[in-house]
Formats: C-alpha cells, structure tokens, sequence
C-alpha cells in the first residue's frame, strides 16, 4: 500500500497521490486481506478522497459479499514485521 490514488492504476491520467506509504500487506485469503486494507485507509491522513471513493463503489458491500459467498473472511490480524 505505497503512493494510493483516488484513481485505479489503469487511468491513463490518475491523480497524484494523496496516502503515501502504509506498507506491504499480504494473506493467503483475499477478503481479508482487502478488509486490512481499506481499514488502514480509513485510518490513513489524507484519506478523504480516496474513502468517498469507497464509500460511493459500496467498497464495504463487495466485501460484505464476497465473504457471505464464501471466497474468504473479513476477520483478520495485523503481524508488524520490523526489517
């Protein structure tokens, strides 16, 4: 999670980036890995742009979703890994 725009990385012309460096995120299972993610973002300065972009996709709601079919768990824990 390094240089987060409000724009996918497939836009030709994203915006310049508003959170800059959260660190490097990893789990054997998808929906808990994207649920650390955007609540580190919710938690991130400068995130204002990037979490009404959240919120106006429904982001919660895909992984809401995406649990209640089973592609994984929004439960998850945080292992800082100092290096």
């Amino acid at each position: 999670m390094n240089r987060l725009s409000v724009d996918c990385d497939c836009d030709g012309h994203p915006a310049e980036p508003d959170i800059h460096d959260i660190g490097i995120l990893a789990s054997a299972d998808p929906v808990a890995l994207d649920q650390a993610c955007v609540d580190l973002v919710y938690k991130a300065e400068g995130n204002t742009s990037l979490v009404n972009r959240i919120e106006s996709k429904h982001g919660v709601h895909t992984l809401e979703h995406a649990e209640e079919i089973s592609l994984g768990s929004r439960s998850y824990e945080l292992v800082e890994i100092d290096g």
